[in-house]
């Protein structure tokens, strides 16, 4: 049944990841705005959390990311 295997799976660090995650940007100017910056600041805000989030994805293995 699926619900063991997700169980052992997660029991065994063994999780099923998708290989395919999509992403929307939204909100970088608006959270610049709300902290009294410019919107630049929020889509370099933004752009450094990107950053991180791909580089996570591609540790753990997710295939195909799409912004």
């Amino acid at each position: 049944m699926a619900i063991f295997r997700t169980k052992k799976a997660e029991e065994t660090g063994e999780a099923r990841l998708p290989r395919h995650i999509a992403i929307i940007l939204d909100g970088n100017g608006r959270w610049a705005k709300k902290r009294g910056l410019p919107r630049t600041a929020g889509h370099a805000a933004g752009a450094e959390t990107f950053r991180r989030i791909a580089t996570y994805c591609k540790d753990i293995g997710i295939e195909y990311l799409t912004v």
